[in-house]
């Protein structure tokens, strides 16, 4: 029998609502998308995990779209307000893409609260993260045409992949957003900066990384697993930004094993 998710809002400290959904019973794994993306990203495999907790970003969703600055330390704040709603003192977080940024806030400002981190497909962002090329901007700045659609749907899955698998995929933006809300999310991720707290991150942590991620260059992955004490890393060949899709069950079973 299928047991339905728990499902709310949260508010933040701004009055902000914030849309949640646990599915399971255990300790949760938060589970964090990546940018202008809601908890649909995670449909395909937060059914690999026990207990998961995912949320609609602000902007995106069932959540509220106030029209402020988004920020990556920002949304790791709501994170926490999610939390608090639901009486969790303490989780394993699991962030890939923007996802992966706003997890390292999480685990640095809030160390009492994250017992294992995950972080995949992401980058430590300033100057020390090795940006996407111009080329790939350029055809994310064009995604609402039907012809960027279908770039983003080769960035994120190889094309062999794909002719298996024709969809609908989850991972290419939600649906809705408000123009202030995608600009909001894309200043985040542009304005991420973790390099200088990443030392400070005291829990157990997990880098994971498709080696053929145009979106997120893989050199980004030995960055963030060498600045963190006593990260690992792992690497899937050939994999691209949506490895935690196309990698099934091979990275859910590499994240389980490391959530112990």
């Amino acid at each position: 029998m299928t047991t339905l998710p728990r499902t709310g809002h949260a508010v933040a400290a701004d009055g902000t609502r914030l849309a949640y959904q646990w599915h399971g019973t255990g300790r949760p794994l938060v589970l964090l998308a990546g940018q202008a993306n809601d908890h649909k990203w995670w449909n395909r495999t937060r059914g690999d995990f026990p207990s998961t907790i995912t949320m609609d970003y602000r902007g995106t969703g069932a959540s509220d779209a106030p029209d402020t600055p988004y920020s990556t330390t920002g949304f790791a704040d709501d994170v926490i307000a999610v939390l608090d709603e639901l009486g969790v003192a303490e989780a394993d977080v699991y962030g890939t893409s923007m996802g992966g940024r706003v997890a390292q806030w999480v685990a640095a400002r809030y160390p009492g609260r994250v017992r294992r981190l995950v972080l995949g497909c992401t980058s430590p962002g300033g100057t020390h993260g090795v940006e996407r090329s111009n080329d790939v901007r350029l055809a994310l700045a064009r995604r609402s045409s039907v012809e960027a659609r279908k770039t983003l749907e080769n960035l994120m899955y190889t094309p062999g992949w794909r002719a298996a698998n024709p969809g609908p995929y989850r991972v290419l933006g939600a649906h809705g957003m408000p123009p202030h809300a995608v600009r909001g999310h894309l200043v985040a991720s542009n304005t991420h900066d973790a390099w200088d707290v990443l030392p400070e991150i005291t829990a157990p942590t997990l880098v994971l990384h498709g080696d053929d991620d145009l979106l997120a260059p893989p050199a980004n992955a030995p960055l963030l697993a060498d600045r963190i004490p006593e990260a690992r890393m792992h690497l899937f060949a050939g994999a691209r930004h949506a490895y935690f899709d196309e990698c099934r069950p091979e990275s859910s079973e590499l994240v389980s094993d490391f959530l112990g």
